[in-house]
Parts: C-alpha cells; sequence; structure tokens
C-alpha cells in the first residue's frame, strides 16, 4: 500500500505539468482572436469574415462554441476512463502521455490558415484543428487535476498543492501573452519581415515547449508510489449524475463556470485593451500580463495563511468582488486623467490579488468536496469532479472569446471602441453573479 508524501522535488514535477498545458490554452485564449480579427493597427490581415448569423452571432464565435461542443461530449468519457483505468502503472499518468504531442501540433496548426487572407476555407479548418486540440488537451487535463485529490491528504496540503499548481498555471499566463515580445525577437534576429510568420515560429517554439514540460511528472512521478485509489465501477452517466447531487458541488460550479467566464473575456481582449483604448503597442500587453502574475506571487502567502485563518469562502467572495471593479476600469481605459502605462499598470495591480485567490483557491475547495464524496460513497471517482468542472471552465473560456468576438462587431479599432468598452459592462455582470452564487456555498459542509 503506497504511504509516501509527495516530496517538494516532486510536487514541483507535478506543477511543470501545469504550467505546460497553461501555456497552449493561454495561446488560444490570448492570440487566437488577435490572429483571425486583428484591429486594424495590428499589422495583420482579417482571416475570416465578419458575417453575422442570425443578426448576433459572428463565424468565429460560432467556430469557438462548435470545438468545444465535441469537448463538451468528450470531458466526462476520458474522466470515466481514467477513473476506472485498471493499469498496473495507474489510473491517470498512462492516459495523458498519449495526449501530449497532438495538444503541440493542433495548438501550432490553430494558427496555420489554410488561405493567408479573408476566407470561409480558414473558417472550416479553424473548427477542424480546435477540435483536435481541445480533444488532445482535454485528455491530459481531466486526469492531471484528479491528481490533487490523490496526491494530498489535508486541507493544508491540498491549498499548498494547489498554490505550486498556481504558479506554473501563472507562468504559463505570462509565457503565452508574450507571443508578440517573442515575435518582435524573432523578426529582429532571424530578419523575418512577416509578422504573420513570426507569430507562427513563436506559437511552435511555444508549443513544443509546453509538451516537453508536460511529460515532466510523467516521467518522474511513480503515480503507484503516492496514490491509494481503487477503479470505480460506477457507470458513465450515473457518475456524472452522483456529481450534482452535491448541493455544494453546484453553487460552486455556477460560480466558477462565471469566473472563468468574465477572464476569458478579459484575456482574449487584453492586446485591444492595449492597442486600440490606449494606444500602445502590441508587445506591451506581455509585459502588462507578467507584472500583473509576479504581483500575484505576492499575495500567495496571504492566500494560504488566511485561508486557514479567514477561510476559503471569504477570500474567494472578497476576490470576485475585486474584480468586478476592475472591469468598471476596463470600461474607461483611455480616458483616466493618467499615462495610457499608467493606467494599464494601475488596473494589473488590482486585478492581481483576486488573480491568486481564485487560482489557488477553487481547485483545493474542489479537491475537499471530491475527497469528501469519496469518504462517504467508497468510490474513486474524482475524475469525474474535476471532468465536470473543467467542462464547465471550457464552456466558460468559450463563452467568454464568443461574447468578445460578439461584441467586436459594435467597434474593435481606434476611434470605434464601444464593443470593447462593453467587455467592462459584461464583465462586471458576470463577477457579481458569480459572488452572488458563491455566498449560498456552505464551507463547513465540505469541511472546508
Amino acid at each position: 500500500m503506497p504511504t509516501q508524501t509527495l516530496p517538494f522535488k516532486k510536487q514541483l514535477l507535478y506543477c511543470a505539468g501545469m504550467m505546460g498545458w497553461s501555456i497552449m490554452s493561454n495561446i488560444i485564449i490570448v492570440m487566437l482572436p488577435y490572429f483571425y480579427l486583428p484591429p486594424n493597427n495590428a499589422g495583420l490581415n482579417p482571416l475570416i469574415p465578419q458575417l453575422l448569423v442570425f443578426g448576433a452571432f459572428n463565424i468565429l464565435s460560432l467556430i469557438l462554441a462548435s470545438g468545444r461542443l465535441i469537448d463538451a461530449a468528450y470531458d466526462p468519457f476520458i474522466a470515466s476512463v481514467s477513473d476506472s483505468s485498471e493499469n498496473p502503472k495507474g489510473r491517470r499518468f498512462p492516459i495523458m502521455k498519449w495526449a501530449i504531442l497532438p495538444a503541440v501540433i493542433f495548438c501550432s496548426l490553430v494558427f496555420y490558415p489554410l488561405v493567408k487572407g479573408e476566407s470561409v476555407n480558414n473558417a472550416w479548418w479553424l473548427t477542424f484543428v480546435l477540435g483536435g486540440f481541445f480533444v488532445s488537451v482535454t485528455t491530459y487535463i481531466i486526469p492531471y487535476n484528479a491528481l490533487l485529490a490523490e496526491l494530498t491528504h489535508t486541507p493544508e496540503e491540498k491549498v499548498k498543492l494547489s498554490t505550486f499548481q498556481q504558479v506554473g498555471f501563472v507562468l504559463g499566463m505570462i509565457l503565452g501573452a508574450l507571443c508578440n515580445n517573442f515575435a518582435d525577437l524573432i523578426q529582429t534576429f532571424f530578419h523575418v519581415t512577416e509578422r504573420f510568420h513570426a507569430l507562427q515560429y513563436t506559437i511552435w517554439g511555444l508549443a513544443i515547449f509546453s509538451g516537453l514540460v508536460m511529460i515532466l511528472p510523467i516521467l518522474f512521478i511513480n503515480e503507484k508510489d503516492y496514490v491509494q485509489s481503487k477503479p470505480t465501477h460506477i457507470p458513465l452517466l450515473p457518475a456524472i449524475k452522483s456529481t450534482f447531487r452535491n448541493v455544494n458541488f453546484k453553487y460552486y460550479l455556477i460560480s466558477d463556470f462565471t469566473y472563468y467566464t468574465a477572464l476569458s473575456l478579459m484575456s482574449s481582449g487584453l492586446l485591444y485593451y492595449v492597442t486600440v483604448l490606449l494606444g500602445l503597442p502590441d508587445s506591451d500587453g506581455g509585459k502588462f500580463m507578467g507584472t500583473m502574475v509576479l504581483l500575484s506571487l505576492l499575495f500567495y502567502p496571504f492566500i494560504n495563511v488566511g485561508a486557514k485563518k479567514l477561510g476559503k469562502k471569504t477570500l474567494v467572495l472578497l476576490a470576485f468582488g475585486v474584480l468586478s471593479l476592475i472591469f468598471v476600469t476596463i470600461f474607461f481605459l483611455g480616458k483616466l486623467p493618467f499615462t495610457p502605462s499608467n493606467q494599464m499598470y494601475l488596473l494589473v495591480a488590482f486585478a492581481s490579488f483576486p488573480l491568486a485567490a481564485l487560482g489557488i483557491l477553487p481547485n483545493a475547495i474542489l479537491a475537499d468536496i471530491a475527497q469528501q464524496d469519496t469518504s462517504e460513497t467508497g468510490e474513486n471517482h474524482e475524475g469525474m469532479f474535476f471532468a465536470v468542472k473543467y467542462l464547465f471552465v471550457k464552456l466558460g473560456q468559450t463563452l467568454g472569446i464568443a461574447i468578445f468576438a460578439m461584441l467586436t462587431i459594435y467597434g474593435k479599432d481606434t476611434g470605434n471602441d464601444h464593443g470593447l468598452r462593453l467587455n467592462g459592462v459584461v464583465g462586471f455582470a458576470l463577477c457579481v453573479l458569480a459572488l452572488l452564487f458563491f455566498t449560498r456555498f456552505k464551507e463547513d459542509s465540505s469541511k472546508i
């Protein structure tokens, strides 16, 4: 029977996997709208037409939704496969290893359109490769996150490992947001004249690096040494239903979904806020993202201590409140009585606390919910809880990008930026909604 506690070095190796898939996921969130529907001052050409369907949905939002529909059906399936696996090497790592190479390839192909110009053919191609990417990365993410509940045994351990996970995630955010900065270097040192090609080379390099770090936990951690679990024998649909019988999980899920919708809305608009609302170069987007992430690291000790003294719920509610005010600031960007750079620094400074709190605490809370459910039912279906969570996370991310793409109809260029400012209104409403639902979450019932 495994009795070992995961040592510090292996905790870092485990969290390296988080950084890998975070890089690729954030490349998609940050760069895809900018690459296919760039503002007129980006030095790029639109690659898909801005056609409206039913008078409200543009092609990009429909493509993203279709890719996630495939993913939606696949999430619980891969969770069920992982939870019921009887592989002698473990339930998680043997499945995860097959996802890495396809994820790297499909992430890169997303930014290789069939036609170097505006074309419906690019829309069909993007639908296919996005679907491939979502399925591939899900095959890694769902078993990976299920391990959080299995590798830890106390609420404190969960918060600690979740904190390390979040470090990996935010490092991935930084690297994904630095695409334009890396493209600048490629153009300078390798004399690549076209911005289009410089971005493609950058994304290939980042995707390959992501794959290399994603394989580290698989190579250097023996799952069986640290995880004591048994395959679950609950069929797929009953396993999904069992997660929704947990009332606390429902409130958690709705708040998490709403938060990720708002976060994706902000991430998709970052380069537009910088270049259109503030008139700064696109390479500054990576600089501001990096500053926000580094500032968020300063809050990590406070989050760990505060979770013990104040409770996780209190910190999550506070984070939702601060985030709602940040979206109000987005509405007024470019009109505040500060220089453009200082306006952006003000935004990222206030965003650093919610980024820290909402990055660390939700996964730790869910791991507690899953572990308590296991102790009550005797069934180890942690993977299904995380599958349902990440299904809603990805639906939220997709909805956020889709809302952003739809709002661009109302203006995304200098002098015509109303659609970008509407991001602030929608994001504010989403954060308030998340806060209201999470007030119904009962912390004590999950022993958090």
